[in-house]
């Protein structure tokens, strides 16, 4: 029986390229981060002491009470509010549901901590709205700042995941109106996508790092203890950040399979018969939708008007004076233009990698399954769940020198690695969808004609993949230029990005530069999302 030989084509030798890619930058980091988690500080030597720190102190242990108990009240008000309103819009005719769409998609793009920094500017300790009703009224507001002012931020900021998984799942009901229909018909339908959505919302709560950063005075999460302790000058150590961090990627881990294996046991599909036909409420049930969903949404945006409106105040020192200008802007693009490039310029090139390999990875796992492929596959998605904040530290820790295969620390190379690693889930999913509407018998054709496999790919099926490529790009561009918690961990003086420059001037209290790079940042986020509904032709950008 003769023995089969490995036919080193085109395919394989990406495939080889991509695992290799992988295993240097993914797993080999990660199995470094619950390696350090595991070793004594000083000496190097096995020990489950920092684990044993960790859940015998209050002190630490209570951040990730804090975390799991804000997730989970965050989980709960963005069902209460995402799910009524995927309701509404479906199954009734909402005035500008068009615009109110396109607000809310915006709303769950942006990052989250400039809707904390909006929120200090109206109700933080010299806010807007503090000041204003204060003064006026003698009313003094609740704090922003702790519990209370997270759970506002991030409700706001996340229910758009539970709309928009809901409002697909509604689009395969039958068009069913009703109390009890509702209970009967289309909540069996939705209640997978809802739970699924619902993880998901946990899993971006429990991992974000900038809100709690911003506000979460008093009120420690393990996201920023994590940090503290990471690059605390003062008794901070690595190993016991790391042993904090693998804690936290076994929970994100645990979750999002949690999440797949509910989703594929209880899912169910139901073929309309006929779409949704939107009916017109009457009286006081129309009334109360309407404002239900415009005062909802004004919430949402509110944030970015706010910095808008801010960036042009004039400033005297780090305050807000009577009177506009565009001091705030000048003093960006004298001392923020390197932030400002920085931004543009990786994410540019992250962007240029991560359409490779996404295309590559997609066509892998599509039209060559095995195995292999699918692993990949995987690997490629775990990312999107693992916590910025603890990706950049597993790139610092394999990185840094001392024996290490490379060192990457301070540079902007490991600012591009960290952004492709991240953010290439959204370019992958669509570019295998795209794949599967594309027969393979038209690249069959080509390579009976004489082209190689990789000419046939490049010629016939890469044109055909572009559009829904594109798509997926500009949709991971958008969250490339809004990352921060994997950048606030590399970064130096000479490779901070806009995110990082706009944390920095908050954590200084210079809230005019803040709101001016918080603009820039918010009008190219929204621009790039113009652009991916006019492509698209949809405003689907769940993952």
């Amino acid at each position: 029986m003769k023995k089969r030989k490995l036919q080193f084509d085109f395919w394989t030798v990406v495939t080889i390229g991509i695992i290799a890619v992988f295993a240097l930058f993914l797993i080999y980091p990660l199995i470094s981060l619950f390696i350090d988690g595991f070793l004594k500080e000083g000496t190097g030597e096995f020990t489950m002491a920092n684990f044993q720190k960790f859940f015998g102190k209050k002190f630490y242990y209570r951040s990730l009470l804090n975390s799991l108990k804000l997730t989970v009240c965050v989980t709960i008000c963005s069902l209460v509010i995402g799910v009524p309103l995927a309701y509404f819009m479906s199954f009734y005719k909402i005035r500008g549901k068009g615009i109110v769409e396109i607000l809310i998609i915006i709303s769950m793009m942006s990052p989250n901590f400039i809707g904390a920094y909006s929120w200090i500017l109206l109700l933080g300790r010299s806010g807007v709205i503090t000041t204003f009703l204060s003064n006026v009224f003698g009313i003094k507001m609740p704090s922003i700042y702790g519990f209370g002012g997270m759970l506002l931020v991030f409700t706001l900021k996340l229910y758009p995941f539970i709309y928009m998984y809901v409002s697909g799942a509604l689009k395969k009901s039958l068009g069913c109106y009703g109390i009890r229909k509702v209970f009967t018909v289309v909540m069996p339908l939705v209640m997978p996508t809802a739970i699924a959505s619902a993880l998901l919302v946990f899993m971006n709560c429990m991992a974000d790092f900038g809100t709690p950063a911003l506000i979460g005075e008093g009120f420690d999460v393990l996201p920023t203890k994590i940090y503290i302790e990471f690059v605390g000058e003062s008794g901070g150590s690595a190993y016991f950040a790391s042993a904090m961090a693998s804690i936290m990627v076994v929970i994100t881990a645990v979750l999002f399979l949690m999440q797949k294996w509910y989703v594929n046991k209880k899912s169910f599909t139901m073929s309309a018969m006929r779409p949704i036909q939107p009916e017109r409420a009457r009286g006081v049930k129309n009334v109360l939708m309407h404002v239900f969903t415009y005062i909802l949404v004004v919430f949402s945006v509110l944030p970015h008007l706010v910095i808008v409106w801010t960036s042009f105040r004039k400033t005297e020192i780090q305050y807000f004076v009577d009177g506009y200008s565009l001091e705030s802007y000048t003093k960006v693009f004298g001392t923020a233009w390197s932030a400002i490039r920085n931004t543009y310029l990786y994410c540019i090139i992250a962007l240029a990698i991560i359409v490779v390999l996404g295309m590559f990875i997609a066509y892998l796992s599509v039209r060559r399954k095995s195995p292999l492929t699918s692993l990949i596959d995987t690997i490629a998605m775990f990312p999107y769940i693992v916590p910025g904040s603890v990706l950049g530290i597993t790139l610092l820790l394999a990185f840094n020198g001392k024996g290490d295969p490379m060192i990457l620390s301070g540079t902007a190379t490991i600012m591009i690695i960290s952004l492709v690693i991240r953010r290439l889930a959204y370019t992958l999913r669509s570019s295998s969808a795209i794949l599967y509407q594309i027969s393979p018998s038209v690249e069959e054709a080509a390579i009976s004609l004489g082209d190689s496999p990789m000419k046939a790919f490049f010629k016939v099926t890469a044109k055909m993949m572009l559009p829904g490529v594109v798509s997926g790009a500009i949709l991971s561009w958008i969250t490339l230029i809004n990352e921060l918690s994997s950048s606030v961990m590399l970064y130096t003086s000479r490779t901070r990005t806009m995110s990082v420059a706009i944390y920095n001037e908050v954590i200084r209290a210079s809230y005019g530069t803040a709101a001016a790079l918080a603009t820039i940042l918010t009008c190219t986020t929204v621009i790039s999302l113009l652009v991916f509904f006019k492509i698209s032709g949809s405003r689907d950008v769940t993952m």
